[in-house]
């Protein structure tokens, strides 16, 4: 991948980055103590009835498991930021082949090729 290929990668690294960040602000705390890890926040209300505070737990639930997976799809973001500052982007971590543009265009954060996802 040419450097012009690699630097719209990074830029597009980059917005996905703040997207999720913001998204990520929106319904959970960063944990300073370790990096890329959130909490899911939610205010409970004490007064609440038995079928609200049933809904509060469903509802938390819900924003855990996708507080979970936005947070491995920021690791995975980060990760190949840092790659492009590496210059170790594009290599698959399995084979060490390059990993091929159309994956990387479709998943910047790509970590393995087409034949070792597989």
């Amino acid at each position: 991948m040419n450097k012009e290929k690699i630097e719209n990668q990074k830029n597009i690294l980059l917005i996905e980055k703040e997207r999720l960040t913001k998204e990520l602000e929106s319904f959970a705390k960063k944990d300073d103590k370790i990096k890329d890890n959130w909490n899911a926040q939610i205010s409970m209300n004490d007064e609440s009835d038995k079928v609200e505070k049933i809904d509060e737990v469903i509802e938390y639930n819900q924003l855990v498991s996708l507080e979970e997976n936005m947070e491995v799809k920021l690791r995975d973001v980060n990760l190949a930021l840092e790659k492009i500052e590496n210059n170790k982007y594009g290599i698959c971590e399995k084979c060490n082949k390059i990993i091929e543009d159309n994956r990387l265009e479709v998943c910047p954060e790509a970590k393995t090729c087409i034949n070792c996802n597989l």
